[in-house]
């Protein structure tokens, strides 16, 4: 915009110097010799204002000055007007050839002036995806991580700048930090639940020999059950953190072929007892053969808590066991049900390791087992109606 003010500018001082050069050229010849005849030409045409009808229309009643692309007879031009011996008089140049000119570069500077700034914005573009392609690919190195996975770090290629690289370092470092941290704590688990079975397998095995005394009184049996049970569920803690210490390749080899139509029905009768002072029925329903590859005590664990847990919030009334394919246990309660808020904090709890609620292992560990594993837990519960819950153990 500015430059075509400044062209207009200049092109308008050219005109008046030219045309004045010219006019002041014409004057003096005719001061020499006031007959001397002028005579126009095609480029430039002179016009003596005596009369009004002698001057072209668009010159007709115009100040003194410079008039720039006007028509006359059908032809553009440029015309200075000065006014001599009080008439106008007017000297006229046929431009049109300078404007084609003039509109053909203008053309060719306005094709020039897109092309620049098409390059240039695809040079910009180029610019920026060449710099920022070493962070994105950084960033999806990043979300490439997995939790459940030691040894991850972050590869930079060797054209990487040196602020990448520093960032690069700094992750690792944390990566590093982080595999020797979750290190110990399995480490430290695994151990701790070693040291833990040899006491539990003493207290099971003696609250056994003692159940087996004669003439035991009454509230001394009572106390022994209760002994061997907890003593049981320590047990299940225990083998469940073992679990949890292991890694998923090395579970994998230690675990084994359990056949869930074969080890449900001995779950249900272990917690059978626990529906004597309430009005509850267990049932087992569409049991089908069906083989899984995982350790036998954490099966057994899951199942039973989750049985467990539904006759707990159950009072009366009857709880189904199912088992579908593939390797799919339903357990569904005629308890009171859940609102879509209280299945969130269920959710929540266990996402932020939360107690648990009630006997046995809670549903937090439970929950964790089933994402050590590979298993899904889900629950699905109308208030007041009972609570469905599906473990999915098929990998």
């Amino acid at each position: 915009m500015h430059g075509f003010i400044v062209n207009e500018h200049a092109e308008s001082l050219v005109w008046q110097t030219l045309l004045d050069s010219e006019m002041d050229h014409l004057l003096e010849l005719h001061e020499r010799d006031p007959t001397f005849p002028w005579t126009n030409t095609e480029s430039l045409a002179f016009y003596d204002g005596h009369l009004p009808e002698d001057m072209p229309p668009p010159l007709r009643g115009v100040p003194p000055g410079v008039y720039d692309e006007i028509m006359i007879d059908g032809v553009e031009r440029v015309a200075l007007v000065r006014e001599v011996d009080g008439r106008p008089l007017a000297l006229a140049l046929d431009i049109t050839d300078l404007e084609e000119r003039e509109f053909d570069m203008g053309l060719t500077v306005i094709g020039s002036a897109v092309t620049l700034v098409g390059l240039l914005c695809i040079a910009i573009a180029w610019s920026v995806n060449r710099l920022v392609k070493p962070l994105r690919d950084m960033a999806q190195s990043i979300a490439a991580l997995r939790p459940d996975q030691a040894g991850q770090r972050i590869e930079t290629p060797d054209t990487a700048s040196a602020e990448l690289v520093v960032i690069a370092d700094a992750l690792n470092d944390y990566l590093q930090r982080n595999d020797r941290f979750v290190e110990r704590e399995r480490v430290f688990i695994d151990s701790a639940s070693h040291e833990l079975r040899t006491p539990v397998a003493v207290i099971a095995g003696a609250s056994e020999i003692a159940l087996q005394q004669p003439h035991l009184p009454e509230p001394a049996r009572g106390q022994l059950l209760r002994i061997q049970r907890t003593a049981r569920g320590v047990e299940e803690l225990v083998s469940l953190l073992l679990v949890l210490a292991k890694d998923p390749a090395r579970l994998a080899r230690s675990s084994d072929h359990v056949a869930l139509d074969e080890l449900i029905p001995g779950i249900v009768e272990d917690h059978r007892h626990l529906t004597r002072d309430k009005d509850l029925q267990l049932d087992i329903v569409g049991l089908r053969p069906c083989e899984i590859v995982a350790p036998l005590p954490i099966v057994q664990v899951a199942i039973g808590n989750l049985l467990r847990n539904a006759i707990e919030h159950s009072d009366r009334g009857r709880i189904t066991i199912r088992l579908e394919a593939p390797a799919t246990v339903i357990i569904e309660d005629p308890g009171h049900g859940m609102t879509p808020e209280e299945i969130a904090q269920i959710y929540a709890r266990v996402a932020r390791g939360g107690g648990r609620d009630g006997g046995g292992i809670g549903l937090d560990l439970i929950s964790r087992l089933c994402e050590h594993l590979g298993w899904r837990l889900d629950f699905a519960s109308d208030e007041g109606r009972g609570t469905t819950t599906t473990l999915r153990m098929a990998s």
